[in-house]
């Protein structure tokens, strides 16, 4: 499947944001097996992109709608990986297609409560419900069973939401490994970033000061430990506390490679345990 055109950024953005994404799919699932999950373009009329999940449970496989993301594909894609972190299916970008996006109103619920509602809006609003259709409503003709087939593929939704809320309710964390050892291959996800300058390299050149500004970001590993590390600018900046244009500044929810870091401090805060790691090498990835 070929990667659409994102529209609104550069060919270097996308092919930067194309390989990132390949990396937050790598060792995931099959679609075939687990299904994948879809954000789509904007449309004539939808400006934003969304969030769908392309499931092979139903007996005609289908492609469901789960919600609205943003109108900018980095902003989307931070909320759908941050969605889904912890699931094993995939995230992929695809284009919309209407003759396979189209709701035929398989998934409208016709009885009860939340009848004419449709199942995606009982995803957000009553998940015990969904459940209630996927796993105990008995169908009578085909229709049904198809429809219940769809219900179970949006609880598999629910559970890789439930499944990530799981992972961050955890109030501590383990230590990554012992004072001075070296870690290598790391993935990490960014949860914080705070920037400061740094008082030993800002300077006034001339009548210009020049700050350089180091991001102190906190991540997270796939099992929910903490890592806290200082990312130092190379180029100084103009404004106390903003890095220059030329600087990557990290985002919440992006993915960061480790080479290799050295453990310099362990400390527990609150009842977590963070790992702080210094002598950091990035993967070749990282920009």
């Amino acid at each position: 499947m070929a990667n659409p055109r994102l529209p609104g950024i550069s060919e270097n953005e996308q092919a930067l944001l194309y390989a990132k994404l390949n990396e937050y799919n790598r060792g995931r699932a099959s679609f075939k097996e687990a299904g994948v999950y879809l954000v789509v373009t904007p449309r004539p009329g939808k400006p934003n992109y969304s969030l769908w999940l392309y499931s092979p449970l139903p007996e005609k496989q289908s492609i469901l709608y789960i919600h609205e993301l943003s109108s900018d594909i980095n902003e989307s894609l931070r909320m759908a990986s941050t969605l889904f972190y912890y699931s094993k299916r995939c995230l992929i970008l695809v284009d919309y297609n209407e003759k396979r996006m189209q709701s035929n109103g398989d998934d409208l619920i016709f009885f009860g409560k939340y009848r004419g509602h449709f199942l995606h809006e009982i995803l957000k609003i009553d998940p015990a419900y969904l459940s209630w259709i996927a796993y105990k409503f008995t169908p009578k003709i085909p229709k049904q069973e198809r429809f219940v087939k769809i219900a179970q593929a949006y609880h598999s939704i629910h559970l890789d939401i439930m499944l990530r809320k799981s992972k961050e309710k955890r109030s501590s964390s383990r230590y990554l490994g012992e004072l001075g050892e070296k870690l290598t291959d790391l993935k990490l996800k960014v949860t914080r970033v705070r920037l400061e300058d740094d008082p030993y390299k800002t300077r006034v050149n001339g009548t210009t000061p020049q700050f350089f500004v180091k991001q102190m970001l906190t991540l997270t590993d796939a099992s929910g430990n903490l890592v806290v590390m200082s990312i130092p600018s190379k180029n100084p900046s103009a404004v106390s506390c903003t890095l220059s244009g030329i600087e990557h500044e990290y985002r919440l929810g992006e993915i960061i490679y480790v080479a290799s870091a050295k453990v310099s401090r362990r400390y527990e805060s609150y009842g977590s345990k963070y790992t702080r790691l210094s002598h950091v090498k990035f993967a070749s990835l990282n920009v």
